[in-house]
């Protein structure tokens, strides 16, 4: 009762109860929405991200180059269909776009990259910035969004 009253008399005077930020808020609706994530440490405005599919994960809070970023590396060289749909439905939550248009974003930029264009492939797709890389063991993959966008 006592409680009750205090929380009242503060919220009058206009002292709002302490709130977690935009970036925490994401990242709890990420592990609620996917199956099998979990949140890890958070270190230098980055949160980082476990889930079975991928190999490293985590989700960038906005800083002075971008709002949000999304990164994720892969097991294998070659992607699965599986990652593919992790990264784009997690995209979905993180830029708030439908998650068809994420997949095919996401698909594109990691199909891109091979003998023509390369190991480093960068696109632009829905506003967002894709950036695709592989090396000898792995893919991975980074989505952002500018602050002016």
């Amino acid at each position: 009762m006592l409680l009750a009253i205090l929380m009242v008399a503060l919220t009058a005077i206009g002292i709002a109860p302490a709130r977690a930020d935009h970036c925490t808020d994401i990242a709890n609706q990420l592990k609620n929405q996917i199956e099998g994530l979990k949140i890890g440490i958070t270190a230098a405005n980055i949160i980082y991200l476990s889930h079975p599919l991928a190999k490293e994960m985590s989700l960038g809070c906005p800083n002075r180059k971008y709002s949000n970023e999304l990164y994720a590396k892969a097991h294998s060289r070659k992607p699965k269909a599986e990652f593919i749909a992790l990264v784009a439905s997690a995209a979905a939550l993180v830029f708030t776009l439908p998650k068809d248009e994420m997949l095919k974003g996401v698909s594109s930029c990691l199909s891109r990259m091979g003998i023509f264009r390369g190991d480093d492939v960068s696109i632009r797709y829905r506003r967002l910035d894709m950036n695709c890389t592989r090396t000898k063991t792995d893919a991975a993959i980074a989505i952002s969004r500018a602050l002016d966008q």
